[in-house]
């Protein structure tokens, strides 16, 4: 029962603080003159992922490999195909061309780049399949690369600052940010907590559990964020947020989770990994069938509807 009650006052928390860190930092953003598209694609995209990043580097210390796996792969599907599955049937997401060649394509590229450093009794004729130290560095080069890129991005979609935020004075900003990132630490050691308890009396896998209950727990942020950017119709925020959480999640959290401690890749991951490359090229190739660059309906239907296919299939892998 303590177990439990730990991961719905962590989920509860993780909820909390991510909100508040989301507010924090947009509204430090706004003030700064940044995009929405880029605001997005980085304070908020870091925010919603601030969750993943708390529970991972917790995983890593406990060396617990199926949870720092499960929690970043089954956070990535729900973000692709249930999140932006629903934001698309409240409204169609149209989103920049910019989004549709660079982002996209780089979310991609994070998961192959995954895939491969997953691999290595297959690629590299290792003898066991592990994220070691120098792949943690490797990621977060990749993390650098695409920092890089949303430097180039702030300077050619300088905007003018935003009179919206004058509610929230420099200190309140600060204590958003601080009482928010305090919430998701408290949240993040209490759902490890409970998530590895309840695993170990049930005798089911940690991965499965980190890539559905710590997972959906994780991504109330992302679920947030940009359903209600869709019901405002800030699409690019709506579509950043996911695209950018998504790209962070496996170069920067999964990157200081291995540079932590090495990570055994648990038996049958690629099978997960397949789905979210599937999963991740469909958001690519859906932006050109029907309304150009747009999710529509009847696409967020279909990502809706594998996500349902998925959870389903894993409950009954175990």
């Amino acid at each position: 029962m303590i177990s439990y009650l730990l991961i719905i006052l962590g989920i509860v928390f993780l909820y909390m603080g991510g909100n508040w860190f989301v507010e924090g930092a947009s509204a430090l953003a706004k003030r700064l003159g940044i995009s929405s598209l880029v605001i997005g694609l980085t304070v908020v995209a870091f925010g919603t992922s601030a969750p993943e990043l708390i529970v991972n580097i917790m995983a890593s210390f406990q060396e617990n490999s199926g949870m720092a796996f499960g929690n970043i792969i089954g956070s990535n599907l729900i973000n692709t195909l249930l999140i932006l599955g629903l934001a698309g049937v409240i409204a169609p997401l149209s989103v920049q061309s910019s989004t549709v060649w660079k982002e996209i394509p780089l979310s991609m590229l994070a998961v192959l780049v995954l895939v491969v450093l997953s691999n290595k009794i297959a690629l590299a004729d290792d003898s066991i399949n592990v994220l070691t130290r120098v792949d943690g560095l490797i990621l977060l080069f990749f993390f650098l690369i695409f920092v890089y890129y949303i430097f180039e991005s702030i300077k050619n979609n300088k905007v003018s600052p935003s009179n919206k935020v004058e509610k929230y004075s420099g200190m309140n900003i600060l204590l958003m940010l601080i009482g928010g990132l305090t919430s998701l630490i408290i949240g993040g050691r209490m759902t490890v907590d409970g998530a590895v308890s309840i695993a170990r009396d049930m005798g089911i896998s940690d991965f499965l559990i980190s890539s559905t209950i710590i997972a959906a727990g994780t991504s109330l942020p992302e679920l947030v964020t940009s359903v209600s950017a869709a019901i405002k119709k800030e699409m690019d925020i709506s579509m950043g947020n996911i695209i950018g959480s998504n790209i962070f999640n496996i170069f920067l959290v999964m990157g200081i989770s291995s540079t932590i401690s090495p990570l055994m890749v648990p038996t049958g991951v690629n099978t997960d990994l397949s789905i979210l490359a599937i999963a991740t090229f469909l958001c690519f190739l859906f932006m050109f069938t029907g309304k150009k660059h747009s999710l529509e309906r009847w696409e967020a239907i279909i990502f809706v509807t594998m996500y349902i296919g998925y959870v389903l299939f894993i409950i009954q892998r175990g």
